[in-house]
C-alpha cells in the first residue's frame, strides 16, 4: 500500500528470543495490536528498533515478514541508516525488491557531511529506485539538520514526499508548511511534541510508545482531526511520563518494558544493549504502573 504519509506511523522495537534471534510471532503479534488500533503504516528497522545491530539479512527478514502479515492493511516502511551511499543504494533497492511500500532514510550515519553532501546522499538513492522516501531530520541526535535549502533540493526528486519532523523545534512545522504548502508532508518524530505539531498542520506522527499505547496515540491523532482538542490535550496530559520514555538513550529499554506492561511486546534486546536492572528499572516501572493505573477510557470518535 502506497503511504500516503499522514497518520500515525509506529517505529516498531525489534523483537528478540532468549537466544538472541529475531522473535518473528512476537514481532507481528505487535503489528497486529497496532493495526486493529486503527495505525496508518509502521517502520521497520529504525533507532527503535535497534537498526545498529541488525545485519542486513535481519531487517529483509523482518520485511519479509510484515509485508506478508499487513497484506495492504497499512503501509509498510524500511528505515535506511548507512554509512556510505553505496551501502544506503542497496539497502533501498533491498527493500524495494522485498516488498517495502516506502522509506524513511536518515543522513549519512557517524560522518557528519555538509549540506550538499548530504543533499547528493539522499538524492542517489531516490535516484536508485521507485519507492517513496520520508527524510529523518534529527540535527539533535545525529548532527545533520535538513534546512529549507536543502528541503528546497531534495523536492526535485519525485520520490521525497516527506519528512519525519525531530528537530525538537516545533516551529519547524509552520516554516516547511510557509515554504512547501502541501508538497510536503510532515509527521512529528519526538513523542513529546505530538500534540503541538499535529495542531499546528503536521500530517502524521511516528512515535514510538504508541508500541505498547496503541489506541492513545492513534486517538490523540483523530480528535485533532476532528478539533476537539480539548480531549486530546486531556489525553495527552495523562500520556506525558509516559512519552518521555522516548526522549532518553534507553529509549529501546524503556518502551520494551511498557510493551511487556500492556501485553504486547518482550523485553529482550540485543547487546550492547541490556535490561534495566535495579533503581533504573523500578523507576521506569513506577512510571508505567502509575499511567496504567489511571488509564483513561478513550472517547468515541
Amino acid at each position: 500500500m502506497r503511504p500516503e504519509w499522514k497518520g500515525v506511523y509506529p517505529a516498531l522495537t525489534t523483537k528478540f528470543a532468549h537466544d538472541d534471534q529475531l522473535d518473528i510471532p512476537a514481532f507481528l503479534n505487535n503489528i497486529e495490536f497496532q493495526i486493529e488500533s486503527g495505525v496508518h503504516g509502521c517502520v521497520i528497522g529504525g533507532s527503535l528498533g535497534e537498526a545498529s545491530t541488525l545485519t542486513q539479512n535481519e531487517k529483509v527478514e523482518l520485511l519479509k515478514a510484515a509485508v506478508d502479515h499487513t497484506n495492504d492493511r497499512i503501509s509498510v516502511i524500511m528505515n535506511i541508516a548507512e554509512q556510505s551511499t553505496a551501502d544506503a543504494v542497496s539497502a533501498a533497492q533491498n527493500a524495494q525488491d522485498n516488498g517495502a511500500d516506502g522509506l524513511m532514510m536518515l543522513p549519512p550515519m557517524r560522518y557528519p557531511s555538509d549540506s550538499r553532501e548530504t543533499v547528493e546522499f539522499y538524492k542517489a538513492v531516490a535516484s536508485s529506485c521507485d519507492l517513496p522516501i520520508m527524510t529523518y531530520n534529527n540535527p539533535h541526535d545525529y548532527k545533520i539538520e535538513i534546512t529549507i535549502p536543502m528541503f528546497e533540493e531534495l523536492l526535485k526528486c519525485e520520490t521525497i514526499e516527506a519528512n519525519k519532523e525531530s528537530t525538537r523545534d516545533v516551529t519547524n512545522v509552520t516554516r516547511l508548511r510557509n515554504a512547501f504548502g502541501n508538497d510536503i508532508k510532515i509527521l512529528c518524530g519526538v513523542d513529546t511534541l505530538a500534540l503541538e505539531e499535529l495542531a499546528l498542520g503536521a500530517d502524521g506522527w511516528v512515535a514510538g510508545l504508541v508500541d505498547a499505547f496503541p489506541r492513545e496515540t492513534v486517538v490523540i491523532y483523530e480528535l485533532v482531526l476532528q478539533d476537539r482538542l480539548k480531549e486530546a490535550r486531556d489525553i495527552y496530559r495523562w500520556f506525558m511520563p509516559l512519552l518521555e520514555l522516548d526522549i532518553h538513550p534507553k529509549l529501546v529499554q524503556y518502551i520494551k518494558l511498557a510493551e511487556v506492561a500492556t501485553g504486547i511486546g518482550t523485553e529482550h534486546v540485543r547487546p550492547p544493549r541490556l535490561p534495566l536492572i535495579g533503581e533504573e528499572r523500578a523507576r521506569v516501572q513506577k512510571i508505567i504502573d502509575d499511567a496504567l493505573a489511571i488509564r483513561p477510557e478513550m472517547p468515541s470518535l
